[in-house]
């Protein structure tokens, strides 16, 4: 899954690459959900950027607050969830990021790790959107980030990854005219082994308000101390 990430890239950088009007915003090193992530979409045949909330609000949810709150769309069954239905067909989009958490059981609790692109670019996580309308008008622009089973060499930190896009596949992705949600669903696969790697993190991210630069630094763990060997029993000796 993807329950935590950063986002260092320049604005303007993110800009060109997808050819939309540049959006401000600051460097985030632990978004978490609820909170605005970067979108890139294409609606009515134009490619923009915007801030949404994370945690997809699909458009037939009577009341968001009795919706549960959903970060994540597992690929292999999005095309016959009814929340991702539709923004599968008419809403995908792209969730640009440097980097995000996962977590592993240890001997002192859960340790967090850093993932990264092994050839440091930037990741472009599939994601899907959509638009809540209230009946007094108000709007909820939100969306979930896609994930598929993780490769054999990320397996042990979780295994679950974001679906990850590059080259063609982010243009078809986000071609919602041309490309139907079959097709688009089959994009969202796993990264061959080797394109990510990963380092242990301070535990200071494990809480949702720390947000520097610090927390994607790389720390020293101890590793876990082999238990000693049970003693034998006294009739083992015979």
């Amino acid at each position: 899954m993807c329950g935590r990430f950063a986002i260092t890239q320049r604005p303007a950088d993110l800009a060109k690459f997808f050819a939309v009007e540049g959006l401000e915003f600051p460097p985030r090193y632990n978004v978490a959900p609820t909170q605005p992530i970067v979108a890139v979409m294409e609606q009515h045949g134009r490619r923009r950027m915007a801030l949404v909330r994370w945690g997809l609000v699909p458009g037939w949810v009577k009341d968001p607050r009795e919706f549960s709150l959903v970060i994540n769309a597992r690929s292999e069954t999005m095309a016959e969830k009814p929340a991702f239905r539709d923004a599968l067909k008419h809403g995908r989009c792209i969730v640009p990021a440097n980097g995000y958490y996962e977590w592993q059981a240890g001997p002192s609790g859960k340790q967090p790790y850093y993932i990264t692109r092994a050839d440091g670019q930037p990741m472009l996580f599939a994601g899907l959107y959509a638009t809540w309308m209230g009946p007094n008008g108000e709007e909820i622009d939100s969306a979930a980030i896609v994930t598929t089973p993780a490769s054999a060499d990320m397996a042990f930190l979780h295994p679950r990854m974001p679906a990850i896009l590059s080259g063609a596949a982010v243009e078809d992705w986000l071609n919602v005219r041309e490309v139907s949600g079959h097709a688009a669903a089959q994009l969202a696969l796993p990264l061959p082994e080797g394109s990510l790697r990963y380092h242990p993190v301070s535990t200071r991210v494990n809480g949702a308000n720390p947000d520097d630069p610090d927390l994607i630094t790389p720390v020293t763990i101890e590793p876990p101390k082999p238990k000693p060997a049970p003693k034998p029993a006294q009739l083992d000796l015979f």
